[in-house]
């Protein structure tokens, strides 16, 4: 299957992302029309060569030539010509340009169908198979299955030499014990013959056997080499990803059945060599190949038993602090954390217990970092059998602390080769057992992780890792962030989607990543764009105190503890510009709002309406953004519901009627309301009113729509109402029969 036919049985919010990566650079018109050919020519080598860069161009213009050729809708056909006269004018002076773009889009759709292919929450869970992935999986099956067919029938070619040699042996002996007068006996001589036959079928069937194996090893050898460790390294860039927000990687269990199933055949492998080892013992001969060929064999087999055991040593769950689950590979001093390691292999009995002992920037080499930590608990764990894992081995670390080490000579100006959340490093894991005479020392490394000491330091700390995990499949690169390579906004934009889609349960629309793209890149910037590392969490916005990550991990905070289920409702627009908040509201009813997140404020919603008047003109108004502090006070469903705005002469009154495009109000938010309480209690209830001002008599205003902090109770607005001279009967209490 092609893979633009898998791209699009992707669902709808992975499409989302693809649509997202064409655009006038590449139309998506063109990937649909040729997309066997596109998929068929190496735009990556055509990148970085002119000359295939101009004959991949021309051939694509030629192909849309014959396209618009056969298009019977005229339309289609108008459209198609003014697509190849775009590309004509964009790429003819540097077709490697083009080839630039298509081998992002393809890398990029690669990319969107591994996350497809990763296990889902929810009732999508098995509904994102990835056929190439499915077809690889078969393979290593079948792969694995003739492995094990062949080390099965290998033991019975092993027993069956042994049996023909315990009759040799015999018959021999029986032959050497007859009367020495005997010998020259024509029957002797035939007992000689028959003898002599059997030894050479003996070394025929070592020989056999010894090739037979050597052709096994060569083939766990090329096995383990192109397919099992490229499996184990892909899952490992999945929990990459996954630790970003990612869909959460394919378990381990079917990395653990191949590597398990490997090493019993390599175990096994190992007996039967010892076995032919303990043949020679009692039967050897002039050019018996087994004593030749044997140590080579074994050797091999040894080396292959360890690597495996060795690379089946992965850590299974990251480093990560149980109060902030959604980020992990951040912690704090003094603050517990867990980690889970586990092997791969299903190991033979050992008759020990297997300790794993943890260690904190192993083998670092002085001065990389600027601080220095210990492990403050027990360090030391035994790996005990989990039934559920088929009786493989694993251990999890629940109660590890840091503590950073404090040196009698340090000055604080030494504190800073880097700031501290772009100081990554990391856990190591070791341990030590023998199996079948094979000493095996195991080692295995966390991601790279930052240590903070600070709360503050949370979203710098995860900036980091963000930008660390999405950019390199480099297990142990401490000094990545020292320069920081840049990422294109296509990959940011995933990234940042995964954060919502993580931390809410939705993640973002095309039109909010295009918004967002809007900030870091300019109104121009395209998919292919890079963006720097510093602009995205160490530059300020032009004309604000704070960093683009700060501003929007500041909204994802306002989401999750105050704004949840508005957002899952998809009732927040939230990221949308002022200038296109007019042009969608526009043309609408008088009342109708949408909600957006305040560019200005960290952590701050508001809603706009508009306002159409009897001559024409067309109001627009936006409130006083609220911040966590005012949602404390008042959950922000209630806020939509009993916003008032009081303006010169006329009566307190809510402009709030319809949630863009045209959702009556208490449709959109009524089960979310917060409802009045059923006990009766001695006092008159009260509640809490958002109220804003606006004169309309010229006077100088106070910040336009301004909500009070925190907003009122109806004392406090009674009182304003008088002094207002307002007609407070119009206003029915909300508490009022």
């Amino acid at each position: 299957m092609s893979q633009w036919k898998q791209i699009q049985q992707l669902e709808i919010r992975l499409l989302e992302h693809v649509d997202y990566l064409y655009d006038d650079n590449f139309p998506m018109d063109i990937r649909q029309s040729l997309a066997d050919w596109i998929e068929g020519q190496d735009w990556d080598t055509a990148a970085d060569n002119e000359l295939m860069a101009a004959v991949l161009f021309a051939n694509l213009l030629s192909h849309l030539e014959r396209l618009r050729s056969q298009e019977q809708n005229f339309l289609q056909r108008h459209n198609m010509k003014i697509i190849q006269q775009q590309l004509q004018v964009k790429y003819s002076s540097n077709p490697m340009a083009m080839a630039a773009v298509v081998s992002n889009c393809l890398r990029e759709e690669r990319r969107i169908l591994s996350s497809a292919c990763m296990e889902e929450q929810g009732p999508l869970e098995k509904s994102l198979q990835n056929s190439v992935a499915s077809e690889r999986q078969k393979n290593m099956d079948g792969r694995i299955g003739i492995i094990r067919g062949s080390v099965q029938l290998m033991d019975h070619g092993v027993k069956y030499i042994e049996d023909m040699q315990d009759d040799f042996d015999f018959r021999y002996k029986t032959l050497q014990s007859r009367d020495p007068t005997e010998r020259n006996s024509d029957l002797m001589k035939q007992e000689v013959t028959r003898l002599q036959e059997t030894l050479n079928m003996l070394d025929s069937k070592r020989k056999d056997i010894l090739s037979k194996m050597a052709v096994v090893i060569k083939e766990v050898d090329d096995m383990m080499t192109s397919q099992l460790i490229p499996e184990l390294q892909d899952w490992k860039r999945k929990q990459q990803m996954a630790a970003i927000g990612s869909p959460v990687p394919t378990s381990l269990d079917q990395l653990q059945s191949w590597f398990t199933l490997t090493a019993q055949s390599l175990f096994q492998m190992k007996r039967q060599l010892d076995k032919l080892g303990e043949l020679v013992l009692k039967v050897t001969y002039d050019s018996d190949p087994i004593p030749s060929q044997k140590p080579q064999m074994e050797e091999r087999v040894k080396y292959l038993i360890y690597h495996l055991i060795k690379r089946s040593f992965v850590v299974e769950k990251q480093p990560c602090m149980p109060t902030y689950p959604q980020k992990p590979l951040v912690l704090k001093t003094s603050v517990q954390f867990t980690t889970k390691v586990r092997l791969l292999v299903k190991l033979p009995a050992v008759d020990y217990q297997l300790k794993v002992k943890t260690t904190f920037d192993k083998d670092l080499p002085p001065g990389r970092v600027s601080r220095q930590f210990f492990i403050l608990t027990n360090n030391t764990k035994v790996m005990d059998i989990e039934d559920f894992s088929n009786g493989c081995l694993s251990v999890e670390f629940r109660h590890l602390q840091l503590k950073e080490k404090k040196y009698a000579s340090a000055t604080k100006g030494n504190e800073n080769l880097l700031s501290v959340t772009d100081e990554l490093h990391t856990l190591c894991f070791e341990a030590f057992f023998t199996v079948q005479g094979l000493n095996i020392d195991l080692e295995t490394c966390s991601l790279p992780l930052v240590v903070i000491s600070n709360g503050s330091q949370i979203p710098g700390a995860w900036a980091s890792i963000m930008w660390y995990n999405l950019l390199t499949d480099e297990p142990r690169n401490l000094t990545f962030l020292s320069n920081p390579p840049r990422a294109t906004w296509s990959q940011l934009a995933e990234v940042l989607s995964w954060q919502f889609s993580a931390n809410t349960g939705r993640g973002l629309n095309k039109d909010q990543l295009t918004m967002l793209g809007g900030k870091l890149l300019g109104l121009h910037g395209a998919s292919s764009d890079q963006v720097h590392w510093s602009k995205f969490c160490k530059e300020n916005i032009p004309g604000k105190p704070f960093s683009f990550w700060i501003w929007l991990e500041s909204i994802l905070e306002l989401i999750k503890k105050h704004l949840l289920p508005v957002w899952n409702e998809n009732y927040i627009m939230g990221f949308v510009s002022k200038d296109m908040e007019r042009i969608l509201l526009r043309e609408k009813e008088s009342g109708t709002f949408l909600l957006r997140f305040s560019e200005s404020h960290l952590g701050g919603i508001t809603f706009t309406w508009v306002q159409h008047s009897d001559n024409g003109d067309v109001n627009f108004n936006s409130v006083e953004p609220y911040t966590k502090s005012r949602l404390n006070a008042l959950p922000f469903p209630d806020i939509i519901r009993d916003y008032k705005v009081i303006s010169d002469g006329v009566v307190p009154k809510n402009p709030l009627k319809f949630l863009y495009p045209d959702i009556p109000k208490d449709q959109a938010f009524g089960q979310l309301y917060n409802s009045l309480p059923n006990k009766v209690y001695p006092y008159i209830p009260s509640t809490l009113i958002p109220i804003s001002e606006m004169r309309l008599n010229g006077s100088p205003p106070s910040p336009p729509c301004e909500s009070p902090e925190p907003p009122m109770t109806p004392g406090e607005f009674d009182m304003l109402n008088k002094t207002l001279s307002l007609d407070m009967d119009a206003i029915a209490s909300p508490y009022s029969e």
